[in-house]
């Protein structure tokens, strides 16, 4: 049996690959009969247990073993003592996963968890797959790709920064996005919207963005005289959310559907879309391709500043616009509007980005881990 380990988590942008290559590992795998069953691979996920990825891991059945781990790129003295601390532990846990599991290949896409766990892998000569979605590497990855076999990147672009180790996958996403349906009627009504009226999906990630909340606030009244908006909140503010849609005037509430976050029916909100209002998280640079979907994008100006150059790629070639975070109250609502008015650049928006997606990343990056587990223990045995 080939024992992959997974890891990667903090923000849903390093969990949804992970998840997209287990299912194409899956789709490869034989049928689950009694007598081949051995022969698919074992995975197990190494992450924290206060991260997205503890939650999104269990929902797709994956064992989850918990890793300490902590920022370091912090300043108070006392949080950076306590991640110290949490990150010895780290260490010290991963080397006993290798120990006790044994597996025969690492695959990580970043977080602060991976680097205990790729240390380890390392000093057990276990092969390493380090998955870069986003444009720009980030220190950690930088530092962490000396150890790495190999390192699968998203553009060809990005394969200079790992001379003798890139690979280039593209973005590996969840294969309902690639499926022709729902069409975007039905996916509108799956939301109890009209069917023909001009679509917006705003959202900032998994834990939201204040910043694109409010300024989607300030514009509701009038943007929802010309379109209908599914509003992805985040936890924080999705009280708030709540309490807006219900203050909203009788004749604008069925226009606005808000929620604190989707998980299962993310794809079908996407589809329902004619244009998204988002950050430039790494996930941006393969979900929007994947359904061709036009964006607004407003990328985080921290965050590493790895958004920024997520957010140029995608609009140098012709399939987002960029508005700064510190001028949305100016400009996100007449940049929206010329949007909608103007049908023309929305289809070469639309047709720009879906010429950047690579539908098969998920199963090149699946084929990509079981070649290296099969180097490094052989074909898989019972």
């Amino acid at each position: 049996m080939t024992r992959i380990l997974v890891s990667g988590g903090g923000t849903g942008g390093h969990v949804y690959p992970i998840l997209a290559v287990v299912k194409a590992l899956a789709a490869k795998a034989p049928p689950a009969t009694p007598a081949i069953a051995a022969d698919a691979p074992h995975i197990k996920y190494a992450g924290t247990i206060n991260g997205i990825e503890a939650h999104l891991a269990a929902a797709a059945g994956l064992a989850f073993v918990p890793i300490h781990a902590g920022p370091m790129r912090i300043r108070n003295p006392f949080k950076l003592l306590r991640n110290g601390l949490f990150l010895l532990r780290g260490a010290y846990e991963s080397r006993r996963l290798m120990q006790h599991w044994q597996p025969h290949v690492l695959f990580v896409t970043g977080g602060y968890v991976c680097a205990p766990v790729v240390w380890a892998a390392h000093r057990y000569d276990i092969p390493i797959l380090i998955y870069l979605p986003d444009i720009l590497p980030g220190l950690a990855v930088q530092r962490l790709a000396r150890y790495a076999t190999q390192v699968a990147v998203s553009f060809p672009e990005v394969a200079a920064h790992f001379p003798g180790k890139a690979v280039v996958t593209g973005y590996p996403v969840r294969p309902e996005l690639l499926q022709p349906t729902p069409k975007p009627d039905a996916a509108r009504q799956h939301f109890d919207l009209q069917p023909h009226r001009p679509t917006i999906v705003v959202f900032g990630g998994s834990r939201g963005a204040r910043s694109i909340n409010m300024a989607t606030a300030a514009m509701l009244p009038a943007l929802l005289q010309h379109a209908q908006i599914i509003h992805i909140t985040g936890t924080f503010d999705w009280p708030r959310a709540k309490r807006r849609a219900a203050d909203l005037p009788f004749q604008l509430r069925p226009y606005y559907r808000a929620f604190p976050y989707l998980h299962d029916d993310l794809h079908i909100a996407f589809k329902a879309a004619d244009l998204a209002i988002a950050r430039a998280g790494a996930a941006t640079l393969g979900e929007l391709p994947a359904v061709g979907l036009p964006a607004i994008l407003v990328p985080l100006p921290i965050s590493g500043g790895h958004q920024i150059p997520n957010a140029r790629y995608l609009a140098d070639r012709g399939a987002a616009v960029i508005v700064a975070d510190a001028d949305m109250p100016e400009q996100l609502l007449p940049t929206v509007l010329d949007l909608l008015e103007d049908s023309p650049r929305l289809r070469a928006m639309r047709q720009a980005s879906k010429a950047l997606a690579r539908p098969q990343a998920a199963t090149t990056l699946a084929n990509t881990l079981l070649t290296l587990a099969t180097a490094s223990h052989g074909p898989a045995t019972t």
